[in-house]
């Protein structure tokens, strides 16, 4: 096997395999016995077609691509590991075949991405201080009320709708007298009194009755989320087709029974929990955010490969897509909204994928300036808890079993344990 290593800059190089007639040949030969195992012919049992007969029914070409799969799942690791000594590889390789005809060397081609020189900076005594966590009453309070009106009674009302009324509205904006794009909704539902769309709206529904139409026009603010609106006079037509009056329960004992306490006391004090753990950890992560960012600011960086920026790219807009799924909205209808392509988001994702990249590999480097290590047991345990969590979850008990799964999970509890180090290290 000869290989040629050419590097291509910015952390990429470039392996080209050959492997002689001579070398590639026993593969050929497994390539049509794997072939054979498959293909039904007349007159031959699976597995014992001879080579010109399953070459006239399948192609030569069809042997030779079985036969290239072969040699590179065999050969391409020795490859890399012997050509590749010096430097990590990020990622996984990309693999092309470059030269494949009968009676000829068989050619491939590896790219590969390599973690660039990295110059960790100082990551001790950085004297990060972690906001103290406040919070205040109005947030109780807010919450106690949402709580309340989520509890509301609601039954339907002939009046005109009032202050705190549920109304269920068709409604159509236009623009220059012209039906807006995207400016319909059927079965619209507005609280009204919440400040509903934009300033103004709800209190133009006022003394509208069921059955009834109104048309008015309202200014949209420059900073409105769908630009063919913001800063623009836009015309609206509300129907309304139904109105419901709503009952508020008061803040009392009553409403905290409904949760399982006594006491309203009890459900102040468990808001007030909530939020102080809430708050908690995000002070918790803006101390962290803190602290990695001036550690990078003291680190220097080779050029990064840009496999591994995309990559942790599509990983965020994987992640902003779940989020808003889980919230029940759609993905295209988010970008919509901001006005953006897919591929728009993604490059301007960019720069926070670079920052991710990097602060992950420099927790790679402190954890080996550290000797920091995950025993066998610790990895064990761990496994052990994600089975217990998710029981009966075939994907992740698929997952855990999977060989690689233990290295990938030792990374996880270095980092864990590491980012605890820093803490103790840098803030206060």
């Amino acid at each position: 096997m000869k290989v040629t290593r050419k590097d291509l800059g910015k952390s990429q190089i470039e392996l080209l395999v050959e492997l002689s007639v001579a070398e590639f040949a026993p593969y050929i030969e497994r390539g049509a016995q794997k072939l054979s195992e498959t293909v039904k012919i007349e007159g031959f049992r699976p597995g014992k077609v001879p080579y010109d007969i399953l070459k006239q029914k399948v192609g030569e070409m069809s042997i030779l691509e079985e036969a290239a799969h072969l040699a590179i799942h065999k050969t391409i690791d020795a490859a890399i590991d012997e050509n590749i000594k010096d430097q990590d590889v990020a990622g996984q390789p990309k693999v092309e075949v470059s030269k494949l005809a009968p009676n000829n060397p068989m050619e491939y081609k590896i790219s590969v991405a390599i973690l660039p020189e990295i110059k960790v900076g100082s990551y001790k005594d950085l004297g990060i201080k972690q906001e103290e966590v406040k919070v205040d009453k109005k947030d109780i309070a807010k919450a106690l009320s949402e709580v309340a009106e989520s509890r509301a009674q609601e039954s339907i009302s002939e009046e005109p709708i009032k202050e705190g009324d549920k109304a269920i509205i068709d409604l159509d904006l236009f623009l220059d007298k012209v039906p807006a794009e995207d400016g319909q909704a059927r079965d619209l539902t507005v609280l009204v009194g919440k400040d509903y769309f934009v300033p103004g709206f709800d209190k133009s529904l006022l003394g509208i009755k069921k059955g009834e139409e109104k048309n008015f026009s309202l200014p949209f603010p420059e900073d409105y989320h769908q630009k063919n609106f913001a800063g623009k006079m836009v015309d609206f037509r509300v129907k309304v087709k139904e109105v419901y009056n709503r009952e508020i329960p008061a803040l009392s004992d009553d409403l905290a029974r409904g949760f399982g306490l006594k006491k309203l006391d009890d459900l102040k004090k468990f808001f007030m929990d909530n939020m102080v753990h809430r708050l908690k950890q995000q002070n918790e992560q803006k101390s962290e955010i803190a602290m990695l960012d001036k550690i990078l600011d003291k680190s220097n960086f080779g050029d990064l490969p840009e496999s591994l920026i995309q990559h942790e790219a599509e990983i965020i807009m994987s992640e902003l897509e779940q989020e808003i799924v889980k919230q029940g909205g759609r993905f295209e209808d988010y970008l919509k909204s901001i006005g953006k392509e897919r591929q728009q988001l993604m490059m301007e994702l960019l720069p926070q994928a670079v920052k991710r990249v990097k602060s992950a590999l420099i927790l790679k480097e402190i954890v080996k300036a550290e000797d920091l290590k995950i025993s066998p047991e610790e990895i064990d345990q761990k496994i052990e808890d994600l089975k217990i969590q998710y029981k009966g979850d075939p994907n992740i008990e698929k997952m855990i079993k999977d060989a690689g799964y233990r290295g990938y999970l030792g990374n996880i509890l270095a980092n864990q344990k590491i980012i605890k180090k820093l803490r103790e290290w840098n803030i206060s």
